[in-house]
């Protein structure tokens, strides 16, 4: 089910007119994001959790339709957390603040819960580009020495067409490695110890101009593609539906969906057509997705009783912010609106927000408009489809901090429901 090895040629081939026009850092940048080899296992790559037919998120189908969260290179280790979409993410700002009548609000900001702050190598993207490569229960390398020795020694050169020397100089590439680093790197559990020196530093900046690649060709018009019919309704390209249109007013509108509060219509940071979100963060009081595995890992001493802590969990970490981790426990950064179902064929499952409960935008925009309404489920942790049938809501994964003033009971009609629910379908990209 992860992308192989084998296929990244496949995936080069399938793009080859896109990928003409990306420049060589771009193009780099591709070719990391394809790479299953920079896993310990050689078996899971970026896009093995972002695809891009599947508006670059999870494509396997039978977990999103389920717990949602996509187990790592290591047989048996999972995270926590649905995997976002990455389209688009690139316009997030470094992770802020902003103060307004002593109420402290966060912004910007990659991953869901802002913790790829883009302080460290100057955009949040950047940043959390290392991510994944380094942490146990994804691609799980055990050092970023790994990653480097990894992309300068490809057991099949043909992947790097571009290569990390070419687009960042011959010195970026003069890294020498630990003995037996190759043996070690295959060992996700290996202590790889790097002394303090030239070899650190060296390894550190081949480090960052990797992720530096790979955002780079998240920022590309082959991820950003701004094609949807909304955007061609906007130029005055094509047309939309009354069903839809009416879908729009419902969206806009304060007094029922109220969407455009967070999900803006404005146009991006970078002046560009909407991105479809403010970059700041929310508890909506989403329900426990009772199939995450999570539940059953060993790194979870919480068991059943664990919540996803979100921003808050980050602010933890963090000395200056850590006053302001209880009142963000929970919200996690408000995404985007686009590609909500693009997908690999028609019965590919997808499943929404952080934790994949919901599985379809009716089951989204009946729980904004109802979820103080009906009534409590019997079953705490019943599902989308258990809860739409019963016409009830499970409890919330986090309560304390739920947001009770946008949605609950915004008084939409069944036919409202259904008209913003075209709409939603319009911010697909061809």
């Amino acid at each position: 089910m992860k992308l192989a090895a084998a296929s990244f040629a496949a995936v080069l081939a399938a793009s080859a007119t896109v990928a003409a026009e990306l420049d060589p850092v771009e193009s780099l940048g591709k070719s990391l994001f394809f790479d299953a080899d920079l896993s310990v296992n050689g078996n899971q790559s970026c896009s093995s959790c972002h695809e891009p037919a599947q508006g670059f998120s999870s494509p396997m189908s039978e977990i999103n339709a389920a717990g949602s969260v996509i187990e790592g290179s290591v047989p048996g280790r999972f995270g926590n957390r649905k995997p976002p979409t990455m389209a688009y993410a690139s316009f997030s700002p470094v992770l802020s603040h902003i103060i307004d009548d002593g109420d402290v609000t966060f912004v910007g900001g990659a991953f869901l819960d802002g913790r790829a702050t883009g302080g460290k190598l100057g955009m949040p993207i950047a940043d959390q580009a290392q991510g994944p490569f380094l942490n146990p229960a994804e691609m799980a390398m055990p050092s970023s020495a790994c990653v480097v020795y990894r992309v300068l020694h490809p057991e099949d050169p043909s992947k790097f067409p571009v290569t990390l020397a070419d687009v960042w100089g011959k010195d970026v590439a003069d890294v020498t490695f630990p003995e037996g680093i190759d043996e070690a790197c295959k060992n996700p559990d290996a202590k790889i110890e790097i002394p303090e020196g030239e070899m650190a530093d060296r390894i550190e900046t081949a480090f960052g101009r990797i992720a530096l690649s790979i955002a780079a060709f998240e920022q590309s018009q082959e991820v950003n593609r701004f094609s949807s019919r909304y955007d061609k309704w906007t130029r005055g390209e094509a047309t939309l539906t009354e069903e839809e249109l009416a879908g729009l007013k419902v969206f806009e509108a304060e007094d029922k969906g109220n969407c455009a509060a967070c999900h803006v219509l404005t146009p991006n940071t970078q002046g560009g057509p909407a991105v479809l979100t403010d970059w700041t963060f929310d508890n909506l009081g989403v329900p426990k997705n009772r199939d995450n595995p999570f539940y059953q890992q060993a790194a979870n001493t919480a068991g059943k009783d664990w919540f996803d802590p979100g921003l808050g969990g980050y602010l933890e970490t963090d000395p200056v912010f850590a006053p302001y981790a209880k009142a963000n426990m929970a919200r996690q950064q408000v995404p985007t609106l686009r590609n909500l179902t693009k997908r690999t064929s028609a019965d590919t499952a997808k499943g929404f927000m952080h934790n994949g409960y919901f599985k379809t935008l009716e089951g989204i925009v009946s729980f904004y408009n109802t979820r103080d309404v009906r009534p409590a489920c019997a079953d705490p942790i019943a599902s989308e489809a258990e809860a739409m049938a019963q016409k009830c809501w499970p409890a919330p994964e986090y309560a304390e901090t739920m947001n009770k003033d946008e949605l609950g009971n915004l008084k939409m009609t069944a036919e409202e429901e259904a008209d913003l629910v075209a709409f939603l379908k319009t911010f697909d990209d061809e």
